[in-house]
């Protein structure tokens, strides 16, 4: 059974406001996320995802409040991540509203948590966020599990980096996928930090390398800025394409992506 491509605009929230900026810098405000999560359901995006950019590194919780007022105005899934720790974490934001829950930085310190939460919650509910970049570096930094170093001679190599895109880990994103869809991960969202907000197009190379990884879902994020850009993720294997600021700004809308993925003879809802 073919499963069709989902269209996913992405709610970053920092105090309480919707923000888009390049490379997780220079945050500029895009809106009200209760009211652009009312708008995007009403144009027929097939989910949301929330995420708090700024929970992790200023440790603290994710915004409860705007999470439950975003959830009771929308009628698809709704994916929430951002200073998320502990499986009671999970369970308060399942709680007020969230249908799955994104973990990063607190699944990087220790990936147990992933397990943890997938065998409490399903992992239908446990999604994986990464943050990569690309990096020339070979070596692992310290304390860094062999298994999930990267000692390629050859070819791009993507670190995963934690609280919010601001610390390097030295891990390779590719082997960490795997392993956390290993531990109970139901789906990855693969965010190019290189590409975030620059709307130069999805990193393809990376979404292939995942997808040759992974059984489960990958969800393309980072790049999205014209039409084209989206047809060529989900070649590369990206089960549904993301985007944020050519949404936010009215640059293209919900509607307009579709189509063009059904231009291109690909199912959509």
């Amino acid at each position: 059974m073919t499963v069709a491509v989902r269209v996913i605009p992405c709610l970053d929230v920092d105090a309480g406001r919707v923000v888009k900026g390049v490379n997780f810098t220079d945050l500029r405000d895009a809106g009200d996320p209760v009211e652009m999560a009312r708008l995007y359901d009403a144009e027929g995006a097939d989910e949301l995802v929330f995420l708090d950019i700024t929970a992790s590194s200023a440790n603290r919780a994710t915004t409860y409040d705007v999470v439950r007022r975003t959830a009771e105005q929308v009628f698809i899934p709704l994916t929430v991540g951002g200073g998320v720790r502990t499986a009671d974490d999970i369970d308060r934001l399942l709680r007020a509203g969230a249908d799955k829950v994104g973990i990063n930085t607190a699944a990087v310190a220790r990936p147990e948590l992933v397990r943890e939460c997938a065998e409490r919650f399903g992992s239908q509910c446990v999604v994986l966020s990464v943050d990569a970049r690309r990096t020339a570096r070979r070596t692992a930094a310290a304390g860094v599990p062999q298994d999930l170093s990267d000692r390629r001679s050859s070819g791009p190599r993507f670190e995963v980096t934690t609280h919010g895109g601001r610390r390097g880990t030295g891990i390779d994103a590719v082997a960490w996928a795997a392993r956390a869809a290993e531990l109970g991960a139901g789906e990855i969202l693969l965010n190019s930090m290189d590409a975030d907000g620059t709307r130069d197009g999805y990193d393809l190379e990376m979404i292939e390398a995942v997808r040759a990884a992974v059984s489960v879902p990958v969800i393309a994020s980072g790049g999205a800025g014209a039409l084209p850009d989206f047809g060529p993720a989900v070649a590369a294997g990206a089960d549904a394409v993301l985007a944020a600021s050519v949404f936010h700004f009215g640059h293209l809308r919900i509607g307009d992506v579709k189509a063009a993925l059904a231009d291109r003879g690909l199912l959509v809802r």
